[in-house]
């Protein structure tokens, strides 16, 4: 999300020095431009509305039963469980590969799936008092509620959807149906574990120690790797990701994906009235559309659906890692992430999709550079346990004594993508549109507001929590450390420059003149640097432009970070986009 990764495009190694392969590099980086060529075109030319994944409703139901036909459990074992188990769901609203969901099926004779509308998710966040969920993703949960529960009817059960605070509504329905225990996937941040002991409490009751009691049973089922398979506990994680990747990668296995039988039913007979998916307006806030950009479909079936689009259909992954720096367009990267936030896509399915991908089609670093990345999202799931609240804290987990600004003016600009800079407008506005941001993106608006801005980081995370489709605690507030210094990883400090980066990343500046279409007019060399012809720049840049943009470089007195330039390049950026 924040964090730099690396680019065939800047970085050259030593084994590229062969003839062979430096013919294979300048292959590499040809497509590159061939796939940015694709997507100006496609700016220009293509619906307002991109819907991602860009499949036909049909297809992404074929594709979600071919699928879960793949998964079948086979009759492996037999149902040998009695009475009622629930199943809670949480950020884990999908069929496949939700061990949550077989542990139930397993132990019981009736399985009573349940999702509440807990109201302190659209309340406000810590410090700011921004919308803890935004319109857009509430929009998008909201369609991952609807596709969970018809995919659990088309398997015999249905969702009970109720509105209140879990620790209010499990103990309850635990009672009334007689459960002997609730299933619901292990979280790690200190909101979500407040809520997984409140439950434990009140399903306790008065008598902790009554055979009778209804149990609580954590899965843990978020990560690619299993906590359990660590080769080390989460109190003495590696504070290198390079150091945590190494070794999970030569002494961790990925377990296979959970298979689930063809049917899961039946569910509790008394069940009067399952609930409805609630509308946007239901849970307090005004319908938004999106009208221009990429449209995200939720759901477990759309999911499947991107996988298989992405993988199989387009062919697009033997060349992640050369394209995902992208900017513009649903294809420079895989877009997973919206699913993986919500639990509509299991880091595991996409593991093996991968596997299965190398064996039948071709195996490349692309390849594997999904499964780093996932790695990186593992790693933020485990540091967050780590850590504790000391991902949120102004200081973070180095406990950095800085005077950040707070001036609401400025980051009222920033947010609203009025700052005078083409690329970070643009990011912003693309953000605040659609729900999503390149990785590229969101490391640049990141430096930006605080670098050259001074703006308190958590200011920007909170915002990034309001809009974010894939908003996660672990990933968003982790990576947010790392972009403003305070990360346990010191050595990740880094400046972006600005006009380095549209050099780099949006040359024709095709992507500023999608989301800015007053620049559009303006010859391709002037888009990013517009002068009078756009909004005055609301602070000058610590440290920016090159030779190569005709303006002379300002001087760099960032407090902190450094150019990006006279830094060692490092991997990682903790996403699958």
């Amino acid at each position: 999300m924040i964090k730099q990764p690396i680019s065939l495009t800047t970085k050259f190694t030593s084994s590229f020095l062969s003839k062979s392969k430096h013919t294979l590099f300048i292959f590499q980086l040809n497509f590159s431009k061939k796939m940015h060529s694709q997507s100006s075109f496609s700016a220009r030319v293509a619906p307002t509305v991109q819907n991602v994944p860009g499949v036909s409703t049909e297809e992404m139901e074929r594709v979600c039963e071919q699928t879960f036909q793949r998964y079948n459990y086979g009759g492996l074992g037999k149902r040998k469980g009695k009475g009622v188990a629930i199943v809670w769901f949480r950020n884990d609203l999908r069929v496949l590969d939700n061990e949550a969901l077989f542990r139930a099926w397993v132990s019981s004779e009736v399985v009573l799936p349940v999702y509440c509308v807990d109201p302190r998710l659209f309340g406000a966040t810590h410090y700011f008092g921004f919308p803890k969920t935004g319109a857009l993703r509430a929009q998008f949960i909201i369609e991952c509620l609807t596709d969970l529960k018809k995919n659990l009817v088309k398997r015999g059960l249905d969702l009970l959807i109720q509105h209140g605070k879990p620790e209010e509504i499990i103990p309850s329905l635990a009672k009334a149906y007689k459960a002997h225990t609730v299933y619901a996937h292990k979280e790690t941040c200190s909101e979500e574990v407040n809520v997984e002991k409140l439950v434990t409490r009140n399903l306790q009751g008065n008598e902790p120690r009554s055979i009778t009691t209804t149990k609580l049973e954590l899965v843990w089922g978020s990560t690619m790797y299993h906590m359990d398979d660590l080769p080390f506990d989460c109190e003495s994680l590696p504070d290198v990701y390079t150091q945590f990747r190494k070794s999970v990668e030569s002494k961790s296995k990925v377990r296979n994906c959970i298979r689930l039988p063809a049917s899961l039913g039946p569910p509790p007979e008394k069940v009067g009235d399952w609930g409805h998916v609630p509308q946007v307006t239901e849970l307090g806030l005004q319908q938004e559309k999106v009208s221009k950009g990429m449209k995200f479909i939720g759901g477990e079936s759309a999911a499947l659906g991107r996988v298989h689009d992405y993988f199989w259909k387009k062919d697009l992954l033997k060349v992640y890692k050369e394209t995902r720096n992208g900017m513009l367009g649903p294809d420079y990267s895989t877009k997973f992430s919206p699913w993986l936030a919500s639990g509509s896509l299991s880091p595991r399915f996409i593991y093996e999709e991968v596997k299965r991908y190398e064996k039948e089609r071709q195996s490349n670093d692309s390849t594997y550079w999904v499964l780093f990345e996932l790695i990186w999202r593992d790693y933020f799931r485990f540091l967050s346990i780590k850590l504790g609240n000391l991902l949120f804290q102004a200081g973070g987990p180095q406990k950095v004594n800085i005077n950040w600004s707070q001036d609401q003016t400025m980051f009222y600009a920033w947010r609203q993508g009025q700052t005078g800079y083409p690329l970070i407008d643009a990011n912003m506005k693309e953000l605040a549109a659609t729900g999503f941001m390149s990785n590229r993106g969101r490391q640049i608006v990141c430096s930006f507001l605080v670098r050259d801005m001074g703006i308190d980081w958590r200011m920007g995370a909170e915002w990034f929590e309001t809009c974010l489709l894939d908003y996660d605690p672990c990933s968003n507030y982790g990576n947010w450390t790392y972009g403003a210094g305070v990360g346990n990883d010191p050595r990740e400090d880094r400046y972006f420059s600005i006009p380095k980066q549209a050099q780099n990343y949006d040359p024709e500046g095709e992507f500023v003149a999608y989301w800015l279409p007053e620049l559009r007019a303006l010859p391709r060399e002037k888009r990013h640097s517009p002068g009078m012809m756009y909004l005055n720049p609301i602070v000058g840049l610590k440290h920016g432009y090159t030779k190569k943009t005709g303006d002379s470089k300002t001087g760099f007195s960032s407090r902190r970070g450094k150019p990006e330039g006279n830094r060692q390049k490092r991997y990682g950026d903790g996403r699958t986009y």
